[in-house]
């Protein structure tokens, strides 16, 4: 039987201001957090004391968006946190009368328009674009991520706690404690955790949310971040959602789940159909594949990213899908009926989500309305078909590094559109910056190879 543990925090699809304010009467709450992300995915907030919150609740608290990455030039500094009611959550820590609540934000400009460099908003277009379709969404992610051991003076190591893999128990998984706070203090808040567990490298696990519509997994995914720091600090750990931090190890990835609902039926089923798919379902494939490479540059933000799409440790190299393999960019899992679903592999937990989603939707949604045709399937290992093979099955190679992405991205018209034009520019300017930046940095890698031989 599920738990249900949203004593302090009741359903509040139709919440009201005075609903909100008197809630946070009752659960304690003494400061508040008003949080959104900036464009690169790093969560950012204003906290306020609670005795301002009626002026919050009414999008009066103005910030500086020249401060954030991506935001507004100086001149255009002027922003508006617009909470939305829906996402009032109380953090289960802190003496009772000295408790911390959240809202997560939209951010508006000063005339009340959304801002268009706005993560959300971007999701939120997106979610607009599926309903105009007659379709909502239903989407769940498995976020893997790294605990470490703290140096001297709480520094940062990539000292794991154990030598665990995947599914192990204590005694060798010393981080099952943390773990299980962190799911614990999940579900107070409300978070419905479908598993969590060791997984394949040292010191790497993963915490499985039950699907929800885009935007809640969205919220859940950036205040998870958040949770499973915190948590990890007081058991003397590190959390760190960096793609592959261990050279010769699995990375993390955030592997998302898919699916669409019309008319309160699952449109991705049809018993009739090839592998029980309807032909929603295999547009929408087709379309995750058609922009696959162009994803990556959101999925997969950053450097470090791409040393874990590498071969050997199951993560996806290549654009293709499959019923059985568990190694191809887009998997179908065997379920059907309700359950039917895309999952789609090359995500990573350093994701901006809002983003991630959204770009992953306008991918999907292309496909639907331009009635991609599906391509075949491949059950068999992609290593092991030839060149000849590969083509036959329009079988393409993902992007190899942030620069091969960036610019794939940049020629991709229909996600650039979906992130619009104010995000895919500042975005893809700091991406490439980044790279810039990476490239002229000596590694110990090169250190080790050259400085003794040349």
């Amino acid at each position: 039987m599920t738990r249900r543990v949203r004593s302090l925090v009741p359903d509040l699809t139709a919440a009201t201001a005075a609903d909100v304010v008197e809630l946070a009467e009752a659960s304690g709450v003494r400061f508040l957090r008003l949080q959104f992300t900036d464009i690169l995915g790093v969560n950012k907030n204003v906290e306020i004391p609670v005795t301002r919150l009626e002026k919050a609740l009414a999008g009066d608290i103005l910030f500086d968006g020249s401060s954030i990455e991506g935001f507004v030039r100086t001149e255009e500094s002027d922003m508006l946190l617009r909470p939305d009611l829906r996402t009032f959550n109380v953090f289960p820590w802190g003496e009772p009368d000295q408790r911390v609540g959240r809202l997560i934000c939209d951010i508006v400009l000063p005339d009340g328009t959304p801002f268009p460099g706005d993560p959300r908003g971007v999701l939120r277009r997106q979610l607009a674009r599926a309903a105009e379709r007659g379709f909502t969404t239903r989407t769940g992610v498995e976020v893997e991520f790294f605990l470490f051991k703290q140096g001297a003076d709480g520094a940062r190591s990539t000292d794991t706690h154990d030598v665990g893999s995947y599914f192990d128990l204590t005694p060798v998984d010393l981080g099952e404690d943390a773990r299980r706070a962190i799911v614990d203090t999940l579900e107070q808040m409300g978070f419905e955790v479908e598993a969590s567990h060791h997984e394949i490298a040292p010191g790497q696990h993963e915490i499985d949310l039950r699907s929800s519509d885009a935007l809640r997994t969205a919220d859940d995914i950036a205040t998870l971040r958040f949770v499973v720091r915190n948590v990890a600090q007081r058991f003397g750990l590190h959390a760190s959602f960096m793609p592959k931090p261990l050279f010769g190890h699995a990375g993390s990835g955030m592997h998302t789940h898919q699916s669409l609902t019309r008319d309160d039926a699952n449109a991705f089923n049809d018993p009739k159909g090839d592998f029980g798919l309807s032909n929603v379902a295999h547009q929408y494939i087709a379309g995750l594949l058609a922009h696959a490479r162009a994803l990556c540059a959101i999925t997969n933000p950053l450097v470090n990213s791409y040393k874990r799409l590498v071969p050997g440790f199951e993560a996806p190299m290549h654009v293709s899908w499959s019923l059985k393999n568990r190694s191809p960019l887009v998997r179908v899992p065997t379920r059907r009926g309700p359950g039917t679903r895309v999952e789609y592999r090359s995500p990573d937990p350093s994701a901006n989500p809002y983003l991630a989603l959204a770009a992953m939707l306008a991918a999907g949604l292309d496909g639907i309305e331009q009635k991609m045709e599906s391509r075949e399937p491949v059950d068999s290992n992609i290593a092991e078909l030839s060149h000849r093979e590969q083509r036959r099955l329009r079988v393409d190679e993902l992007p190899r590094d942030l620069n091969e992405a960036c610019e794939a991205f940049a020629a991709d018209t229909v996600l650039r559109h979906a992130l619009g034009e104010h995000v895919a520019r500042h975005y893809l300017a700091a991406k490439r910056q980044e790279w810039r930046e990476y490239g002229t940095q000596v590694s110990s890698w090169e250190l080790a190879r050259y400085l003794g031989t040349y």
